[in-house]
Protein backbone atom coordinates (compact mmCIF):
# COMPACT_ATOMS: atom_id res chain seq x y z
CA UNK A 1 0.00 0.00 0.00
CA UNK A 2 1.37 3.30 -0.91
CA UNK A 3 2.06 6.24 1.31
CA UNK A 4 -0.81 8.05 -0.38
CA UNK A 5 -3.66 4.97 -0.46
CA UNK A 6 -2.67 4.00 3.55
CA UNK A 7 -3.27 7.85 4.50
CA UNK A 8 -6.53 8.26 2.41
CA UNK A 9 -7.88 5.15 4.46
CA UNK A 10 -7.03 6.47 7.82
CA UNK A 11 -9.34 9.63 6.69
CA UNK A 12 -12.02 7.08 5.60
CA UNK A 13 -12.02 5.22 8.82
CA UNK A 14 -12.02 8.43 10.64
CA UNK A 15 -14.76 10.17 8.85
CA UNK A 16 -16.78 7.16 8.18
CA UNK A 17 -20.32 8.06 8.35
CA UNK A 18 -19.89 11.72 8.16
CA UNK A 19 -18.53 12.19 4.76
CA UNK A 20 -17.63 10.37 1.81
CA UNK A 21 -14.70 10.40 -0.77
CA UNK A 22 -15.77 11.82 -4.47
CA UNK A 23 -13.91 11.20 -7.18
CA UNK A 24 -11.07 13.77 -7.79
CA UNK A 25 -7.39 13.33 -9.75
CA UNK A 26 -5.48 10.80 -9.12
CA UNK A 27 -3.18 12.06 -6.75
CA UNK A 28 -6.05 14.47 -4.59
CA UNK A 29 -8.11 13.70 -1.83
CA UNK A 30 -11.53 15.25 -1.95
CA UNK A 31 -14.84 14.46 0.27
CA UNK A 32 -18.29 15.54 0.31
CA UNK A 33 -20.54 15.74 4.00
CA UNK A 34 -23.99 16.79 4.27
CA UNK A 35 -24.47 20.17 5.61
CA UNK A 36 -25.39 19.25 8.93
CA UNK A 37 -22.35 17.30 9.37
CA UNK A 38 -19.91 20.10 8.03
CA UNK A 39 -18.41 21.88 11.33
CA UNK A 40 -18.01 17.91 12.85
CA UNK A 41 -16.15 16.64 9.74
CA UNK A 42 -14.06 20.68 9.51
CA UNK A 43 -13.22 19.92 13.20
CA UNK A 44 -12.25 16.31 12.93
CA UNK A 45 -10.13 16.89 10.26
CA UNK A 46 -8.09 19.80 12.15
CA UNK A 47 -7.99 18.31 15.37
CA UNK A 48 -7.43 14.74 14.86
CA UNK A 49 -3.52 13.51 15.49
CA UNK A 50 -3.02 11.39 12.21
CA UNK A 51 -4.49 14.32 9.75
CA UNK A 52 -3.97 18.06 11.29
CA UNK A 53 -5.27 19.89 8.32
CA UNK A 54 -4.32 23.04 10.35
CA UNK A 55 -4.92 25.51 7.55
CA UNK A 56 -7.81 26.41 4.95
CA UNK A 57 -6.18 27.60 1.99
CA UNK A 58 -9.39 29.04 0.13
CA UNK A 59 -13.07 28.21 0.23
CA UNK A 60 -15.39 29.41 -2.66
CA UNK A 61 -18.85 29.12 -3.39
CA UNK A 62 -19.97 27.16 -6.60
CA UNK A 63 -23.39 27.51 -8.47
CA UNK A 64 -24.41 24.49 -10.43
CA UNK A 65 -27.48 25.61 -12.05
CA UNK A 66 -26.88 23.96 -14.90
CA UNK A 67 -23.99 21.95 -14.55
CA UNK A 68 -24.85 18.41 -16.03
CA UNK A 69 -27.80 19.87 -18.67
CA UNK A 70 -27.67 19.93 -22.15
CA UNK A 71 -23.80 20.06 -23.66
CA UNK A 72 -23.59 21.54 -27.16
CA UNK A 73 -20.51 19.41 -28.31
CA UNK A 74 -19.04 18.05 -31.60
CA UNK A 75 -16.49 15.48 -32.30
CA UNK A 76 -13.71 18.71 -31.90
CA UNK A 77 -15.51 21.48 -30.28
CA UNK A 78 -17.85 22.42 -27.58
CA UNK A 79 -21.25 24.49 -28.70
CA UNK A 80 -19.63 27.57 -27.67
CA UNK A 81 -18.00 27.87 -30.95
CA UNK A 82 -18.18 27.27 -34.74
CA UNK A 83 -19.87 23.74 -34.16
CA UNK A 84 -22.99 25.76 -32.96
CA UNK A 85 -24.13 25.84 -36.44
CA UNK A 86 -23.78 22.12 -37.05
CA UNK A 87 -26.89 20.37 -36.98
CA UNK A 88 -28.20 16.62 -37.40
CA UNK A 89 -31.50 15.91 -38.93
CA UNK A 90 -34.29 17.02 -36.82
CA UNK A 91 -32.72 20.26 -36.10
CA UNK A 92 -30.85 19.64 -32.88
CA UNK A 93 -26.95 20.63 -32.56
CA UNK A 94 -24.91 17.64 -33.34
CA UNK A 95 -24.02 16.30 -29.95
CA UNK A 96 -26.63 17.51 -28.19
CA UNK A 97 -27.53 15.26 -24.82
CA UNK A 98 -30.35 15.51 -22.62
CA UNK A 99 -29.55 15.08 -19.05
CA UNK A 100 -31.97 14.40 -16.12
CA UNK A 101 -33.27 17.52 -13.97
CA UNK A 102 -30.73 18.70 -11.02
CA UNK A 103 -32.51 17.92 -7.89
CA UNK A 104 -33.48 20.08 -5.28
CA UNK A 105 -30.61 21.30 -3.24
CA UNK A 106 -28.33 20.82 -5.08
CA UNK A 107 -27.69 24.50 -6.82
CA UNK A 108 -25.16 26.19 -4.39
CA UNK A 109 -22.12 24.50 -2.71
CA UNK A 110 -19.25 25.78 -0.99
CA UNK A 111 -15.55 24.02 -0.96
CA UNK A 112 -13.14 24.38 1.11
CA UNK A 113 -9.52 23.65 0.14
CA UNK A 114 -7.33 22.08 3.88
CA UNK A 115 -3.64 22.24 3.99
CA UNK A 116 -1.87 20.52 6.40
CA UNK A 117 1.88 21.88 6.93
CA UNK A 118 3.16 19.04 9.56
CA UNK A 119 2.09 16.36 7.34
CA UNK A 120 2.13 17.92 3.65
CA UNK A 121 -1.09 16.76 2.71
CA UNK A 122 -3.52 18.98 0.90
CA UNK A 123 -7.68 17.95 0.70
CA UNK A 124 -10.61 19.20 -0.68
CA UNK A 125 -14.05 19.18 1.24
CA UNK A 126 -17.42 20.19 -0.56
CA UNK A 127 -21.07 20.48 0.96
CA UNK A 128 -23.78 21.71 -0.81
CA UNK A 129 -26.30 23.98 0.55
CA UNK A 130 -29.93 22.32 1.50
CA UNK A 131 -32.45 25.77 -0.34
CA UNK A 132 -31.50 26.80 -3.74
CA UNK A 133 -33.64 29.93 -3.05
CA UNK A 134 -31.82 31.12 0.46
CA UNK A 135 -28.71 28.96 0.27
CA UNK A 136 -27.96 28.53 4.10
CA UNK A 137 -24.47 26.90 5.28
CA UNK A 138 -22.60 26.67 8.77
CA UNK A 139 -19.46 29.15 8.47
CA UNK A 140 -16.38 27.43 9.12
CA UNK A 141 -14.26 30.66 10.72
CA UNK A 142 -14.97 28.61 14.39
CA UNK A 143 -12.50 25.94 12.70
CA UNK A 144 -10.28 28.47 10.59
CA UNK A 145 -10.34 31.91 11.04
CA UNK A 146 -8.81 32.26 7.24
CA UNK A 147 -12.43 31.43 6.44
CA UNK A 148 -13.76 34.93 7.28
CA UNK A 149 -13.15 36.78 4.40
CA UNK A 150 -13.27 33.50 1.84
CA UNK A 151 -16.60 33.08 3.66
CA UNK A 152 -17.78 36.96 2.62
CA UNK A 153 -16.68 36.94 -0.93
CA UNK A 154 -18.91 33.82 -0.91
CA UNK A 155 -21.62 35.82 0.32
CA UNK A 156 -21.17 38.32 -1.94
CA UNK A 157 -20.55 36.94 -5.34
CA UNK A 158 -23.25 33.63 -5.02
CA UNK A 159 -25.48 35.13 -1.60
CA UNK A 160 -24.39 32.00 0.38
CA UNK A 161 -25.46 32.58 3.58
CA UNK A 162 -22.90 31.26 6.23
CA UNK A 163 -24.71 30.97 10.06
CA UNK A 164 -22.34 31.93 12.47
CA UNK A 165 -20.17 34.19 10.63
CA UNK A 166 -19.15 37.13 12.62
CA UNK A 167 -19.77 40.11 10.27
CA UNK A 168 -20.85 38.83 6.98
CA UNK A 169 -20.99 42.01 4.56
CA UNK A 170 -20.10 41.91 1.05
CA UNK A 171 -16.50 42.46 0.23
CA UNK A 172 -15.80 43.29 -3.99
CA UNK A 173 -18.88 44.85 -4.45
CA UNK A 174 -20.56 47.88 -3.33
CA UNK A 175 -22.66 48.08 -0.47
CA UNK A 176 -25.39 48.89 -2.59
CA UNK A 177 -25.02 46.44 -5.31
CA UNK A 178 -28.25 44.54 -6.09
CA UNK A 179 -27.74 40.79 -6.59
CA UNK A 180 -24.92 38.74 -6.65
CA UNK A 181 -22.68 38.71 -9.99
CA UNK A 182 -21.30 35.12 -10.48
CA UNK A 183 -24.54 33.45 -10.00
CA UNK A 184 -25.63 31.35 -13.08
CA UNK A 185 -29.00 33.43 -13.45
CA UNK A 186 -27.50 37.19 -12.92
CA UNK A 187 -27.80 39.27 -15.91
CA UNK A 188 -24.84 40.18 -17.75
CA UNK A 189 -25.99 43.68 -18.00
CA UNK A 190 -26.27 43.75 -14.31
CA UNK A 191 -29.56 45.31 -12.61
CA UNK A 192 -28.32 49.19 -11.81
CA UNK A 193 -25.58 51.28 -13.44
CA UNK A 194 -24.09 53.85 -11.35
CA UNK A 195 -22.29 57.13 -12.16
CA UNK A 196 -21.39 60.64 -10.62
CA UNK A 197 -24.43 63.24 -10.36
CA UNK A 198 -22.42 66.29 -10.27
CA UNK A 199 -25.72 68.11 -9.42
CA UNK A 200 -26.21 66.51 -6.04
CA UNK A 201 -22.44 65.49 -5.80
CA UNK A 202 -22.41 61.77 -5.25
CA UNK A 203 -22.49 58.53 -6.99
CA UNK A 204 -26.25 57.44 -7.97
CA UNK A 205 -27.98 54.07 -8.77
CA UNK A 206 -30.22 53.98 -11.74
CA UNK A 207 -32.05 51.62 -13.66
CA UNK A 208 -29.37 49.85 -16.44
CA UNK A 209 -29.75 51.85 -20.06
CA UNK A 210 -28.23 49.11 -22.03
CA UNK A 211 -30.69 47.37 -24.04
CA UNK A 212 -30.73 43.46 -23.49
CA UNK A 213 -30.31 41.34 -26.91
CA UNK A 214 -29.22 38.26 -27.85
CA UNK A 215 -26.69 37.56 -30.71
CA UNK A 216 -27.91 34.76 -32.70
CA UNK A 217 -25.64 33.96 -35.46
CA UNK A 218 -27.08 35.86 -39.13
CA UNK A 219 -24.85 32.90 -41.08
CA UNK A 220 -24.75 29.71 -40.60
CA UNK A 221 -21.59 27.90 -42.82
CA UNK A 222 -21.27 24.23 -43.63
CA UNK A 223 -18.73 22.10 -42.12
CA UNK A 224 -17.32 20.10 -44.04
CA UNK A 225 -16.10 17.63 -41.33
CA UNK A 226 -19.62 16.89 -40.12
CA UNK A 227 -20.92 15.95 -44.19
CA UNK A 228 -22.30 12.65 -44.33
CA UNK A 229 -20.73 11.55 -47.13
CA UNK A 230 -17.24 12.52 -45.73
CA UNK A 231 -17.92 10.52 -42.15
CA UNK A 232 -18.80 7.30 -43.64
CA UNK A 233 -15.35 7.33 -46.13
CA UNK A 234 -13.63 8.16 -43.58
CA UNK A 235 -11.06 4.98 -42.92
CA UNK A 236 -8.47 4.26 -40.33
CA UNK A 237 -5.82 5.69 -42.99
CA UNK A 238 -7.75 9.19 -43.21
CA UNK A 239 -8.86 9.62 -39.57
Amino acid sequence: MTDLAAFTATVDEVLAGSAQRVDSLPDELAYECEPANLLAVATALRDHPALRFEMMVDLAGVDYLDYGRTEWKTFSATGSGFSRGVTRQGGRPLGAVESEERPSGRRFAVVAQLLSISGNRRLRLRSFCVDDEEPIIDSLVGVWASANWFEREAFDLFGILFRGHPDLRRLLTDYGFIGHPFRKDFPLIGNVEVRYDPIKQRVVYEPVSIESRTLVPRVIRHDNRYDPALIEGRGPANG
